[in-house]
């Protein structure tokens, strides 16, 4: 017997394509515009919302699409082209949706339920200053009925659009690891939209506050029940967004040489559009694009292998897909890293110094997938894979960042 003896065939993924393909165009008409103009996507949040696309995962006969994690970040990949702040905007979200997709269904339903309803969540995870490594400053502490949560956290992507809060504390009471789902609606929560990065900047990041905020006992969950492969599921999801990026910026350098009229004396004499030397620069950085999707949709596959072993009673078969999930999700945050990095960089030798011009905002791809590939530091995750190549180590599940003693 499984945790979950509810699900039904996934559907078919030509059919989420065509349902989707509409959004996903509307939200790239606007991106170019909120870019400029740094309009933050509401409207396009609620767009998704209503589409059912931050239900994908939630099973049909709780209301949701009842998606593969494959499907999930295939069509992930398709909002990270049409804009990369969206999808990494859902991050956290789409992260506490496995989450109580994995847990037990009595635990689980309620919020899958509210999921398939609309509701999403932001997240409240990382403190910065002088919080030292593995200390973690915001507390739950017993209040009533309920508790009261008491802290500050910053890089809260998605937060700004959400209806909750997925939040990392410790309680006061016991000094345990907990995860509290906060109701972003109270007095006791403030969100500032303070990201100061040059990239990635509608993703609805900033500091949240938590001041005495409520919390129900139904959103109080033990870390150590927390979904395994979460770590290897977060960076997937940066995976989505930098081949996103990727493919957006092939995409509209390619609309640009189609319909250049100017070229160098010392090119192909021709029109660019026919120019083999541009043509091969499209050509290459689409591969990269190609490459790193290929990637992040193979290391989807073991995410979703250590999916199905959750759910069953075997151990040492989900130590097994948890150890494989965490490195091939690794292996493809290292080749889309390179990959889309070259290609967002590349693709402007298709073009002359007007792809420089601030009206085209091409200068967003490079600058979004930058930001990306910054995020758990790839120099990390190179030297775990060569370690486990070598030694056997396994791979570092949680981690966290912080002040060391000098």
């Amino acid at each position: 017997m499984t945790k979950h003896d509810r699900w039904t065939d996934h559907p078919a993924t030509a059919d989420l394509k065509a349902r989707f393909r509409p959004v996903f165009d509307r939200i790239a008409e606007g991106s170019v515009a909120r870019e400029r103009g740094r309009i933050l996507p509401h409207e396009e949040i609620a767009l998704l919302k209503q589409s059912g696309f931050t239900a994908l995962r939630v099973p049909a006969d709780l209301g949701g699409a009842g998606a593969s994690l494959v499907q999930l970040f295939d069509l992930l990949i398709d909002l990270a082209e049409a804009d990369t702040n969206l999808a990494q905007g859902l991050r956290s979200h789409l992260a506490l949706v496995e989450d109580r997709l994995v847990a037990p269904r009595a635990e689980g339903e309620v919020w899958l339920r509210r999921f398939a309803a609309g509701q999403i969540a932001g997240n409240g995870w990382t403190e910065i200053g002088a919080v030292k490594i593995g200390d973690t400053l915001t507390k739950v502490t017993p209040d009533g009925a309920g508790f009261r949560v008491d802290g500050e956290k910053y890089y809260s992507t998605g937060t700004i659009f959400a209806d909750w809060i997925d939040t990392y504390a410790t309680r006061s009471d016991t000094g345990a690891p907990v995860i509290a789902i906060v109701k972003t609606d109270q007095s006791g929560v403030t969100i500032r939209d303070d990201w100061a990065g040059f990239g990635q900047k509608l993703t609805g990041t900033g500091t949240t506050l938590f001041d005495g905020a409520r919390l129900d006992a139904e959103g109080l969950v033990p870390f150590e029940n927390r979904f395994r492969y979460q770590t290897a599921f977060y960076q997937l999801v940066l995976n989505a967004v930098l081949t996103g990026a990727a493919l957006a910026a092939v995409r509209d350098v390619g609309r640009q040489v189609a319909a250049r009229k100017r070229a160098f004396s010392h090119g192909s004499g021709g029109l660019v559009r026919h120019d083999p030397q541009i043509l091969q620069v499209l050509g290459k950085a689409r591969a990269f694009a190609y490459a790193a999707r290929a990637a992040t949709l193979e290391a989807a596959r073991a995410a979703e292998r250590a999916y199905e072993t959750s759910q069953g009673s075997d151990k040492a078969a989900d130590d097994a897909a948890n150890i494989e999930a965490e490195l091939q999700s690794a292996a493809a945050q290292v080749a889309a890293v390179d990959l889309a990095l070259r290609a967002v960089s590349d693709v402007f030798n298709a073009l002359g110094a007007s792809s420089s011009d601030q009206a085209l905002a091409l200068d967003r791809h490079w600058r979004n997938a930058r930001t990306a590939a910054s995020h758990n530091p790839v120099i990390y995750k190179e030297r775990i894979l060569g370690d486990h190549l070598v030694n056997g180590t396994e791979p570092v599940y949680v981690w966290q960042i912080g002040a060391v003693a000098m």
